[in-house]
């Protein structure tokens, strides 16, 4: 993965605790930022290391005081095997003249265990999957739509064939190691079931009651399983615009996986390649470019707020950005090449009615505006307002 250029930048001279999902490129991000000579590395996927700190996690400190001074980053990955751990750096952290990188992805398993998350110590960043910015010469439209960017797919990956089983793997991975392995739920079957139905309404407004339905399992365990996915950092909840707060928390959100290739690999679609301008091709662009807005966002950390809106009578603002100092960012996305304006009705409405400034986003080869809202080409639209 030599020739990716990440866009997340650590800083060298803070404590670091870097979320991510799995095969995200956590390790490898951290192997290209600090020197290997400079840090003592314990990966907590070794099982003989995991047994040791979980027998002892105190042995953490003794070696740590037994480094040589010409260390100067102690790099635990995969910190969710020991919880206790971050009791033992916290000491390390105010007690001794060395940075910690900590990685982790689950979230879920340390605020299970109750643990102390240094906070105030450390620095927080999450990764996700590659950007086009990323992938640079390599980017492709149509391969992330049906394959989405893990890292693995460009560096691991000669064919489609691959891609499939890495992906198929993935799905079967997570649900081991991610989910019964850590003890999250206590039957799979109906987890597993929740994930096909999940994937399949990807972007979609959740109904509890019929995902319930579909799984046989209540509503409240229908919203433990988003809730797992959210805090192992495999999706994330788009909730409801609405400018009274009590109202938002009646309503639905919805919910996007972070990662494109993992919806077609839930849906067991992976050999059937998206057709253009059809409806389920608009609808992987439009989860595309929300994940990649969010990617900038969170790398950006500007501290931007994402919604949707729909109205009682069904017309709908794809993304509702929350700028602070600015005005609302209302998002309409589309994958035409050619947008009609009558298509942007809505939007224009919308976007007058909340004071709101109105954008779309689509596949048009060069800018125009419509009444008070702007065509981008997507590009140049995330360029403009998220880099």
């Amino acid at each position: 993965m030599d020739y990716f250029q990440r866009t997340l930048q650590l800083p060298l001279n803070q404590n670091i605790i870097l979320f991510g999902a799995r095969s995200t490129g956590k390790s490898t991000l951290l192997k290209r930022t600090f020197s290997k000579n400079q840090c003592f590395w314990i990966d907590l996927l070794n099982f003989e290391n995991e047994i040791k700190y979980l027998k002892n996690p105190s042995a953490l400190i003794s070696e740590v005081q037994a480094l040589d001074s010409s260390v100067s980053h102690i790099v635990i990955d995969e910190i969710q095997k020991v919880p206790k751990l971050l009791d033992a750096i916290h000491y390390l952290i105010e007690n001794i003249d060395k940075k910690f990188v900590i990685t982790g992805s689950s979230a879920r398993k340390l605020k299970s265990a109750n643990v102390n998350l240094l906070a105030g110590r450390a620095f927080v960043f999450n990764l996700y999957p590659m950007t086009h910015l990323e992938l640079a010469d390599k980017f492709d439209l149509t391969d992330i739509l049906n394959w989405g960017s893990f890292p693995a797919l460009y560096t691991r990956c000669v064919s489609n064939d691959d891609r499939r089983m890495f992906l198929t793997s993935y799905a079967q991975t997570y649900l081991k190691e991610e989910i019964w392995y850590e003890q999250f739920v206590r039957r799979t079957d109906p987890f597993l079931r929740f994930l096909e139905i999940a994937a399949q309404t990807n972007g979609e407004i959740i109904n509890y009651a019929n995902l319930s339905q579909d799984t046989s399992v209540d509503d409240k365990t229908i919203k433990n399983y988003f809730s797992i996915l959210e805090d192992t950092l495999i999706g994330f909840f788009l909730e409801p615009f609405e400018k009274s707060v009590r109202k938002r928390v009646a309503m639905k959100p919805k919910f996007y996986f972070i990662d494109l290739g993992i919806v077609k690999a839930l849906n067991r679609t992976l050999s059937i390649p998206y057709v253009d301008f059809s409806s389920a091709y608009g609808k992987a662009f439009e989860h595309f470019i929300i994940v990649e807005i969010m990617r900038f966002s969170s790398y950006r950390k500007n501290d931007f707020r994402f919604f949707y809106l729909r109205t009682g009578f069904g017309a709908e603002v794809d993304l509702v950005v929350e700028r602070p100092g600015q005005k609302k960012l209302f998002i309409e996305i589309k994958s035409s090449i050619n947008v009609r304006d009558d298509q942007l009705s809505n939007l224009i409405k919308l976007a007058d009615d909340h004071d709101a400034e109105a954008v779309c986003f689509s596949r048009d080869k060069i800018a125009r505006k419509v009444e008070n809202a702007i065509i981008y080409p997507w590009k140049d639209g995330i360029s403009r307002y998220f880099l």
